[in-house]
């Protein structure tokens, strides 16, 4: 049973759709900077709580990021999941008691969403960054999120936070931030939500180049950008620790998992092993399924992700600090 303030989740197949069967993913609503001056959210200390969920990699982004930077005393943080109803109600609070935040008081996030907005029709996402004065979304921009957490929140960092936006690149970086996305991040859910089987190979064309070309970028690089980690090896890493966990049973016959590209693989393992990332990534839940096991034909999922040792495969040795001037080092400090 819903309320006015608890929405039922609105379809991607029914509402991102275009005439051709391909995926159009819904633009962000609250896209207010933060910043200081008129029109911009004021960057404080303990106003802001990080809402995101272990399944969607947007959200993954700026709590690793969060972690990295030691903004855990600036923003406050809580994990949404799917709970049990007779219709789809988004994301909600079901790792709390009585399954409601116990800063914000609700059980969905969807009624943050209109408490912000009564008029919103679009999916309540993650991550969705509430202002705790009023108990409102003022920002679920996953484009740009990250980057204000990097250069905004700059005065509540750790003394030692990673510099992981340096002024000097951040043109390059978002440029290449915006072909992640396209391809890479967005691309494996354009091949996955597509209605048309032209919308799939199209998707699926564009998601094998882009790999088979940061394959080729990382046979002379550690990351990204060289040798230190940036905001995109962060992008980057959150969908390649879901490929072969849990997109690969949506994505139909693959060309190859994540694990055969040999330089992607090294790299991925040589993130994953930074505690902010191994922290905020959850491999097992990722891959958890509960399929019938009482038939013959059973997904490999459900026979297999508890069985798995995710931590011994993304903890194996890789040789990726040899293409470092700086090996011992994985960030450039400010």
């Amino acid at each position: 049973m819903t309320t006015n303030h608890v929405r039922v989740r609105p379809k991607e197949t029914e509402h991102e759709i275009n005439g051709q069967g391909y995926f159009v993913r819904q633009k962000n609503h609250f896209t207010t900077p933060f910043g200081e001056g008129e029109g911009k959210l004021p960057v404080e200390a303990g106003r802001y709580r990080l809402i995101w969920a272990k399944g969607c990699h947007w959200s993954n982004r700026a709590s690793i990021v969060r972690e990295l930077l030691g903004l855990e005393d600036a923003i406050s943080i809580n994990l949404v999941g799917r709970g049990k109803h007779e219709q789809n109600l988004g994301w909600e609070f079901v790792y709390d008691e009585g399954q409601k935040d116990p800063v914000l008081g609700v059980q969905f996030l969807s009624e943050l969403y209109a408490k912000a907005d009564p008029e919103y029709k679009g999916r309540p996402t993650v991550p969705a960054v509430i202002d705790v004065t009023t108990g409102k979304v003022v920002n679920n921009d996953y484009v740009w999120l990250t980057n204000y957490l990097e250069k905004e929140f700059a005065p509540f960092h750790k003394a030692d936070a990673p510099d992981l936006y340096p002024e000097e690149q951040r043109a390059d970086i978002d440029k290449y931030n915006d072909y992640l996305f396209d391809n890479v991040n967005n691309g494996v859910y354009k091949a996955m939500f597509a209605q048309s089987i032209e919308a799939y190979n199209d998707a699926f064309e564009h998601l094998y180049a882009a790999l088979d070309q940061i394959e080729e970028r990382l046979a002379d690089n550690r990351f990204l950008f060289g040798d230190y980690v940036t905001d995109s090896d962060v992008r980057l890493f959150v969908t390649l620790a879901r490929f072969d966990t849990y997109y690969f049973k949506n994505l139909g016959p693959l060309r190859g998992r994540i694990v055969d590209f040999k330089n992607i693989w090294g790299y991925a393992r040589d993130l994953y092993a930074i505690p902010a990332f191994k922290n905020n990534t959850y491999l097992r839940d990722l891959a958890k399924a509960n399929g019938d096991k009482s038939v013959i034909f059973i997904d490999y999922n459900t026979r297999f992700w508890d069985q798995i040792d995710y931590e011994g495969l993304w903890s194996q040795p890789h040789t990726r600090q040899e293409l470092s001037s700086d090996p011992e080092q994985k960030f450039k400090l400010k």
